[in-house]
C-alpha cells in the first residue's frame, strides 16, 4: 500500500500486482474494470473513448470493443463515494483524486537519476519498490511499452543509487541495489561493473575476480562476446598477478 495514504483516500497499485484501496480497504473489481483503471493510469493526458476501446480490445470488432468499454466504465467508475474516472466529452481520464504507486515511485526513481538528493524514506525502502514489476502476469499489448519504460527507469535508478551508496561507503545497500538491477536485466554490463567496484572498495579482490569470470562465462555462453575493455580494466593486473 502507498505510504502516508490518507484514511479516506483512494490509491491504485500497479507495482507487484493490481490493487485498488479505498479508505484503507481493498476494493473488488471485475477484470474489465481493473484493466480500464490500469490503462487510464498510464495515459497522462487521458484518452479518447474510441482509442481506449481499440487499444484495450484490439481483436474485437469496434462495436464489441465499445460495449466492453462501457461495461468496464460502469463497473469501475466509482469507489465508495469517490469518482475514479473523469469523463470529459469523449475523453476518459483517471481522476486526480486517485494516487498511483507507479507515479510516486517513478518520481522518486527519476530524482535518483537526475539529482543528488537522497531517496525519500531511505535507500532500502526505494530498493524494495524498484524490485516490483509493473502488473506481472498481464499480457495486454498496450502494457508492453509502459512496462519497458518502467524497467529502464528502475534499472538506471538502481544503478545510480548503487553508485551513490558506494561513494558513501555504504557497501551492503549498494550491493542490494545493484543486485536488484541485475535481476531485471542479467546481461546488462553496467550493473556487473558496479558489483566489481563494490568488492574492490571492500578489499574483496577474490570476490571481484570471481564476479568478472562468472559474467564473462555467461556472456560467452549466451552471446559469444567478451566483457568490454571498460570492465576488464577494473581488474587490470589482478587476474595475472
Amino acid at each position: 500500500m502507498l505510504q502516508n495514504e490518507a484514511s479516506n483516500g483512494v490509491s491504485l497499485e500497479l507495482l507487484g500486482g493490481f490493487e485498488l484501496v479505498c479508505s484503507g480497504h481493498g476494493v473488488r473489481l471485475s477484470l474489465g474494470a481493473q484493466r480500464l483503471l490500469a490503462f487510464l493510469a498510464l495515459q497522462s493526458d487521458g484518452v479518447h473513448r474510441g482509442a481506449a476501446a481499440q487499444q484495450m480490445w484490439p481483436d474485437c470488432p469496434y462495436h464489441r470493443a465499445a460495449a466492453n468499454l462501457r461495461s468496464a466504465l460502469c463497473q469501475g467508475r466509482r469507489a465508495g463515494c469517490l469518482p475514479l474516472v473523469d469523463c470529459i466529452g469523449q475523453r476518459l481520464q483517471l481522476s486526480p483524486l486517485v494516487r498511483v504507486d507507479l507515479h510516486e515511485v517513478g518520481a522518486d526513481a527519476r530524482g535518483i537519476v537526475d539529482g543528488p538528493a537522497p531517496p525519500p524514506g531511505g535507500a532500502e525502502a526505494l530498493i524494495d519498490k524498484l524490485t516490483l514489476e509493473l502488473l506481472p502476469g498481464w499480457t495486454d499489448e498496450w502494457l508492453e511499452l509502459d512496462r519497458e519504460r518502467w524497467n529502464q527507469l528502475r534499472l538506471y535508478s538502481l544503478e545510480s543509487l548503487a553508485q551513490r551508496l558506494l561513494v558513501a561507503g555504504q557497501y551492503l545497500p549498494a550491493l542490494q541495489a545493484v543486485l536488484a538491477a541485475i535481476a531485471i536485466d542479467p546481461i546488462r554490463e553496467t550493473a556487473h561493473r558496479i558489483v566489481i567496484e563494490i568488492h574492490l572498495a571492500e578489499g574483496n579482490v577474490a570476490s571481484a575476480v570471481r564476479c568478472y569470470q562468472r559474467y564473462s562465462d555467461f556472456l560467452l555462453r549466451e552471446l559469444n562476446v567478451n566483457p568490454s575493455p571498460q570492465m576488464t580494466s577494473l581488474l587490470q593486473g589482478l587476474m595475472s598477478a
